[in-house]
């Protein structure tokens, strides 16, 4: 079990992170909302260690993370954490050397799926190429919990639908996913779980088995939590035609 409690963050002196404190249980497929701004890297780069922690702790089965334990999350960012001149052969054997759960048959499956050259070098990868193998590296890693910052940024959409059924078979019963996106209505079928940040605090948390139950999307939910205004572009088209006219 991933657990964070009260964690708080500021950067020069603004505030981030605010009181944050969640679990994250063994299975659970969780997305991650929030408009920009609103703290969603900042938290996950916060469980990795990857930023200062000004309060707060974070655990994993009762224990703080630290290099003894960091090799059971894993974390697909859209600035990358790959070797831009290895070839994916390359990254196959690094990995296999430093992290003894290294799925290499997950590998090797992945990167055929997504047509990916072995033997180019990842820096004359495409942007959207990049991107899947970075989403790759997190999954063979061997870890138990996969943090995932917007990994589909520079993939079409049929890249995106069709991955999202990959991932739903190969997963463990036991690996845990937290996805930032802003995909709503992509992967509103893939979730379990949402995760609503805002100013850098937690707004909502909800099973979006419980949102069908209401016979709510998840889009128009994340719209109430943040009181979504229909009418704020027809108000300022408005404003701006009235100047125009004076």
């Amino acid at each position: 079990m991933l657990e964070i409690k009260n964690l708080e963050k500021r950067y020069h002196g603004v505030r981030a992170l605010e009181g944050i404190s969640l679990t994250l249980r063994p299975g659970e497929i969780v997305g991650l909302f929030g408009e920009n701004g609103a703290g969603k890297t900042t938290l996950m780069k916060s469980i990795l260690g990857l930023t200062s922690i000004h309060s707060g702790e974070v655990t994993l089965d009762g224990v703080p993370v630290t290099n003894k334990n960091i090799a059971r999350i894993s974390f697909a960012t859209c600035e990358h954490s790959f070797f831009p001149s290895l070839t994916p052969e390359d990254h196959k054997e690094f990995y296999q050397a430093h992290f003894p759960a290294f799925k290499s048959r997950r590998f090797d499956a992945l990167t055929e799926f997504f047509e990916l050259p072995l033997n180019r070098k990842v820096k004359t990868y495409s942007s959207g190429q990049k991107n899947q193998f970075e989403v790759i590296l997190a999954l063979c890693q061997g870890a138990d919990y996969i943090l995932m910052d917007e990994p589909f940024a520079g993939n079409d959409i049929f890249n995106r639908e069709d991955f999202y059924k990959v991932l739903s078979g190969i997963l463990e019963p036991t690996e845990t996913i937290l996805l930032s996106t802003h995909l709503l209505e992509e992967i509103e079928d893939f979730i379990g779980r949402a995760i609503l940040l805002r100013k850098g605090k937690i707004t909502g948390d909800i099973e979006t088995m419980t949102l069908m139950e209401e016979g709510k999307s998840l889009v128009s939910y994340v719209k109430e939590i943040y009181q979504y205004q229909p009418d704020r572009v027809s108000k300022s088209l408005s404003a701006l035609a009235g100047e125009d006219q004076q």
